[in-house]
């Protein structure tokens, strides 16, 4: 009799510039939102783990929050994560988008994945885009990747060869996770993205990374209607202002964006109460930003 095919299964780190396309791919490979997503770069702070269960292969796909520099704790807590996703997977996905597409970056990551040993799979990102089109790849002269694919997370062009080099790529191993559970990450927690991502898209400028979204009350108790209490956290009285607005129309429009996705996230009706709470220091005391699941 044929042998069965090995099942497979390790982690995939999602590497790249911010604004790359790493939390779209992940959400596509996941069959579903998980990820939040906004147009501004470095909407990701920290590490999220999506897990795709397939007969043949279990993916445990890290999300990373890209490539950046800075000596501020958030900042050094998010170059950690990228560092540590690369450390530790078993397959990387360096993700290029069609602009500025592959620069030096790129290169010097490539090369120090290869010193680790570490398959790397070039992915150039949004290749629905008209510009995708312009630009050759593989870049001419670059080597030490085990292949160089296309992909969009929005039209889903590219996504299976993607995934069938992945799983090719990964060792041999038992499935690391039940196979209806798609991340590890604690409902609080991606209750928080959610509003996150509403602050974001709510809120122009450079406010929104000022911020950050603390649930100190999950309730469950009744089946029907779950009642969940957030602070936004704002350094000083003049961010707050902002983000409650003329007569509450700010934070009023934010807890609508953010109810609908948990609501979505949840399965079930939500009632959302958010207050602004100003936290001078949230963005320089690394154990506030564990706390808060960033680091």
């Amino acid at each position: 009799m044929p042998k069965e095919p090995a099942h497979r299964a390790g982690v995939v780190a999602l590497l790249g510039r911010p604004n790359a396309g790493k939390s779209s791919l992940l959400n596509r490979l996941l069959g579903e939102k998980l990820a939040i997503v906004t147009a501004k770069p470095q909407t990701t702070r920290g590490r999220l783990l999506g897990i795709v269960t397939r007969p043949d292969a279990q993916l445990l796909l890290v999300d990373t929050p890209g490539f950046l520099a800075g000596s501020r704790p958030l900042e050094m807590a998010m170059q950690a994560a990228s560092e540590e996703a690369a450390a530790d997977c078993d397959v990387a996905l360096l993700l290029v988008a069609p602009m500025p597409g592959f620069e030096p970056i790129h290169a010097e990551w490539l090369a120090r994945l290869a010193e680790r040993r570490k398959p790397v799979l070039l992915v150039a990102t949004q290749c629905d885009r008209p510009e995708a089109g312009r630009s050759v790849w593989p870049p001419p002269g670059v080597h030490g990747h085990a292949g160089a694919l296309r992909v969009s997370a929005r039209t889903g062009e590219g996504i299976e060869a993607l995934v069938a080099r992945i799983v090719s790529l990964l060792p041999e191993a038992p499935a690391f996770y039940p196979a209806d559970e798609i991340t590890d990450r604690p409902l609080r927690f991606l209750v928080a993205e959610a509003v996150r991502e509403a602050v974001f898209e709510s809120l122009a400028q450079e406010l929104p990374y000022r911020m950050a979204v603390d649930v100190v009350d999950f309730d469950e108790s009744d089946p029907a209607l779950t009642r969940i209490r957030a602070n936004l956290l704002v350094e000083r009285d003049s961010q707050k202002r902002i983000v409650i607005g003329r007569g509450g129309e700010q934070i009023k429009a934010i807890g609508i964006h953010a109810r609908r996705e948990i609501e979505r996230l949840l399965g079930r009706q939500v009632h959302l109460a958010l207050w602004v709470k100003i936290d001078p220091d949230w963005l320089r005391k690394p154990k506030r930003l564990k706390s808060l699941g960033y680091c």
